[in-house]
């Protein structure tokens, strides 16, 4: 961990030309305090030329945020609003098409038939509607999700201690992005139980502006929670499989295709494998929580419905394949974009890109993420 005594340092002292009193006078504060020899944080560096701290973590570029730190949790929940939101947000015209194949699978037989029959009834503006619950939703989403993923996946792997962590390193993804999720949702239902009834049912609103309130007066402010349930179906093992295989599947590209280390690879490069491996592992959690997402679209959707209606009306067939193409190609491109908007932003605030290391045995719970 950083000594507090260096975050109080202003960042223009840590490199300057000249010596000066002043100079001196940190120069014999720091050094009247040494640090234990347990400290995992690299010795101070001090010269009568240049005065220079070395990076108690991973060398952090641009902003120069500490790993771990209240501020690189607040980049990384930063970076999920802007990869969920700005993404689903994008797509929204597919979701449009496949939240009412769901629904009215006779007059909405296909993606391609699906969009033309949209066209021929809303318009081209008809697209895009139900844009805002959308990005407000998963904003909200997102910014729980990354953030919340992050923190538990340290904090297990510390109660679990090195050797474990690098043993069992799948369940720490499995377990911190379970948990992350569970948070997740709670923020995103509210949103989602509007967004599909403006989607599905036109006329109900133009909006959110309108539509909140109009379904708070219809089914209660209970009803705005009536889907968390197959949401949780829905997202918790989709999240899983989103972090667990992207993990997985980045780390194997740099250990198997790429035949240098990660940290010699170039941003660009990493950047691509971050989307490489969203995308794949995109395709995998479309597969997972599909027949989940076709119940959440069914309950919104119609008033007073049970999971047993849905089941019913639907097919256990129809759960796993109804609208499940369009969702394998939204969600693949969905997710390879996340991640790469996710660890673009990561690297504009100087952290590292998210996975391709496996835990090392050998390290210390303080010790810097690869």
């Amino acid at each position: 961990m950083e000594s507090p005594k260096h975050s109080l340092i202003p960042s223009f002292l840590y490199s300057s030309s000249s010596f000066s009193p002043r100079t001196l006078l940190l120069d014999q504060m720091l050094n009247s305090n040494p640090k234990s020899p347990s400290s995992s944080s690299p010795p101070t560096v001090l010269s009568h030329n240049n005065f220079l701290i070395a990076s108690p973590t991973e060398p952090a570029k641009g902003m120069g945020i500490e790993m771990y730190s209240p501020a690189f949790y607040a980049a990384c929940t930063f970076g999920g609003i802007l990869s969920c939101g700005l993404t689903h947000m994008a797509v929204t015209p597919l979701d449009l098409v496949k939240c009412n194949m769901q629904i009215d699978p006779a007059k909405y037989k296909s993606i391609s038939s699906g969009f033309g029959v949209l066209l021929k009834e809303q318009g081209a503006r008809g697209f895009f509607r139900g844009w805002v619950p959308t990005l407000l939703g998963y904003s909200a989403q997102g910014a729980c999700k990354f953030g919340f993923y992050e923190f538990f996946k340290k904090y297990y792997s510390d109660l679990a201690g090195p050797e474990y962590t690098a043993k069992y390193k799948t369940l720490i993804y499995l377990a911190g992005s379970a948990s992350a999720e569970i948070i997740a949702d709670i923020a995103l239902c509210p949103f989602e139980a509007v967004k599909v009834r403006v989607q599905t049912q036109p006329g109900f609103a133009r909006g959110m502006s309108d539509g909140f309130p109009k379904f708070i007066k219809s089914e209660g402010v209970g009803g705005l929670y009536k889907g968390i349930g197959p949401l949780w179906g829905r997202q918790i093992p989709y999240t899983m499989m989103k972090f667990a295989s992207f993990e997985t599947i980045v780390e194997m590209i740099y250990k198997y295709a790429i035949p240098r280390p990660k940290d010699q690879c170039s941003k660009g490069l990493q950047l691509g494998v971050s989307f490489a491996g969203g995308y794949v592992a995109g395709v995998f959690c479309a597969i997972v929580s599909h027949p989940a997402d076709n119940l959440v679209s069914f309950l919104n959707n119609a008033r007073g419905a049970t999971v047993g209606d849905a089941v019913k009306k639907i097919g256990l067939l129809g759960l796993f394949t109804r609208g499940l193409p369009l969702r394998i190609v939204m969600i693949g491109t969905l997710t390879g974009a996340q991640w790469g908007i996710y660890d673009a932003f990561k690297v504009f605030v100087g952290l590292p890109t998210t996975g391709g290391v496996a835990p090392a045995a050998a390290n210390t719970p303080g010790q810097a993420k690869a």
